[in-house]
């Protein structure tokens, strides 16, 4: 999950700091809220940001507000493939411009408003206007009109509040144009930047962020800062299926091996990311015997350059660091098997067939040292990665792999944690390569890319641009079909993977271990935890 043209996204006020406390939004939460044995604890991180859709794109606050927020559609848990949920039903037109959505009509919100047509064009609008500096506003930029509300000189004013190309037809009908063909649109609606959003959030935001107000399965209870985020159970949730349970609660963990031995010694109820040191010999596998899961993911790990540092300028010097780490020793003596080297930046699950996309993404030790020969380059190098989230060891082995066979110097730089990272990346001040990684917003090549690599995009940190990539996603973006669309996405990968502005590194085979405490626990490709099916045992 992913920030603006160089827009930091800014929050308003907040009793950050405060045990905050929902008033709003029904009788939910009550005396259940309060009863230990109701409660299920899921693992999660500290979010980056206030829980507003548009303004989270890390998983930290991904997983609260995929918790909090139905959107137009939802991703199968077997596939990830979008099934309609608020969408009755979405329309192209001939030429696959003009999109038709219409929502069921008895969705509501948290505080029990409406979920209507105008609460997803307000939503929209909100997130695209540069003013708000909502970090995923870049997801609107093929509706017609968003150079009107985000111009593309960075501080210009916007010539418009509101994008021309969303139009409320009637109360539960709304009508999308897009600037150009968009093959997979329908496919992206899952994503949470494109949740609804209530009344209550235009007309008092920073109360709104205190005590969020959303229309999912689960609404906002009590937070605690860096500790834990309560949410309990919606009783006029509209989706087909209920919440089995009455309580959910995120916990907040400053490291994987902290909520291991806590889901290990039922002390946490869910964890979607089983840590490096319980792989070995297969170690989690005896330690949460029968409370097991693995799922194949839409996850990538990368190695990203700042090419706003003159160091990074020279490709010769991105492709020999990508050739000089052998990812498949890696894989094998870290993960214990439980990895896959990456052969393109898009996870194999995606690719037919990923032979071929990365030329530079072999370990060759001889090629790694002519091309650095040839870039001149001859200092150290360094990988900054957030330690709280069990990146150590093969960041470290990648770091040696480079040293041993470059002969230069290589220093792992840790921060304390991922919002720590967060805030270097979206102040643009890496002076080192730096851990990355994306898990898809929704199930499809191009969220591989776009978001990541298109010249201004929303994620893309490194400040890489190639308007010849840029045109060739326009066009994969207008094919005619999905299947034309893919071929012309890989294509586009291609000409990335020959610039190199980041280095794929691995494909994640997700575990995930339980408590005894619950049961019917499932994640999707996306790694989303599927709330609705979760129970007590």
């Amino acid at each position: 999950m992913r920030a603006g043209r160089r827009t930091a996204f800014v929050a308003l006020p907040t009793a950050a700091a405060l045990l905050l406390t929902a008033c709003g939004g029904g009788d939910n939460g009550g005396d259940s809220a309060a009863d230990p044995n109701s409660e299920v604890t899921v693992f999660t991180t500290e979010p980056e940001n206030p829980l507003i859709p548009g303004g989270t794109n890390e998983t930290g606050g991904g997983r609260v507000v995929d918790t909090i927020f139905s959107m137009l559609v939802r991703y199968d848990n077997e596939d990830a493939s979008s099934v309609n949920e608020v969408a009755e039903s979405i329309e192209a037109d001939e030429d696959g411009r003009v999109f038709t959505i219409t929502i069921k009509d008895d969705w509501k919100f948290h505080d029990g408003t409406d979920v209507t047509a105008q609460s997803f064009v307000d939503a929209w609008n909100w997130v695209a206007y540069a003013p708000n500096g909502a970090l995923n506003a870049s997801f609107f930029e093929k509706i017609e009109g968003y150079e009107d509300v985000h111009p593309e000189d960075e501080g210009a004013e916007p010539a418009s509040e509101t994008m021309s190309g969303l139009e409320v037809i009637d109360e539960t009908t709304f009508q999308v144009t897009l600037s150009a063909p968009f093959a997979i649109f329908p496919e992206t609606l899952g994503y949470s930047a494109y949740a609804p959003l209530p009344e209550a959030f235009f007309e008092d935001q920073e109360a709104w962020e205190a005590e969020p107000i959303g229309n999912g399965p689960f609404q906002f209870v009590s937070r605690i800062p860096d500790q834990e985020i309560k949410l309990a159970r919606f009783e006029d949730y509209a989706g087909e299926q209920q919440p089995q349970i009455e309580n959910l609660t995120y916990k907040v963990y400053q490291s994987l091996d902290a909520a291991y031995t806590a889901v290990v010694s039922n002390d946490l109820d869910v964890l979607d990311q089983i840590p490096v040191s319980a792989l070995a010999g297969d170690a989690w596998q005896t330690d949460l015997e029968g409370r097991t899961l693995e799922v194949d993911l839409l996850l990538s790990y990368t190695l990203s350059f700042p090419l706003y540092d003159e160091v990074y300028e020279d490709v010769n010097l991105r492709r020999a660091l990508s050739l000089a780490i052998n990812r498949e020793e890696m894989a094998e003596q870290i993960f214990f098997g439980n990895r896959l080297p990456a052969q393109s930046r898009v996870p194999a699950v995606l690719l037919d067939d990923p032979e071929g996309q990365c030329e530079y993404c072999d370990y060759d030790p001889e090629r790694a040292k002519q091309l650095l020969a040839e870039s001149g380059y001859t200092g150290d190098v360094g990988i900054t990665y957030n330690s709280d989230g069990d990146h150590q060891q093969w960041v470290e082995a990648a770091c040696n792999s480079i040293a041993n066979t470059l002969e230069i110097g290589c220093n792992p730089e840790p921060v304390q944690t991922f919002n720590v990272q967060r805030e270097i990346a979206n102040a643009r001040e890496f002076t080192t390569m730096y851990r990355t990684g994306w898990k898809a917003d929704y199930p499809s090549i191009e969220n591989f890319l776009t978001p990541l690599l298109r010249t201004g995009a929303s994620s893309n940190d490194g400040d890489y641009s190639n308007p010849e990539v840029d045109a060739k996603l326009d066009e994969a973006d207008q094919a005619s079909s999905v299947e034309e669309a893919t071929e012309l996405y890989m294509e586009a990968e291609r000409m990335i993977n020959e610039d190199m502005p980041s280095i794929p590194v691995f494909d994640d085979k997700g575990q995930a271990g339980h408590s005894t405490r619950v049961e019917n626990v499932h994640l999707n490709p996306l790694r989303t935890l599927d709330v609705l099916s979760l129970s007590l045992a």
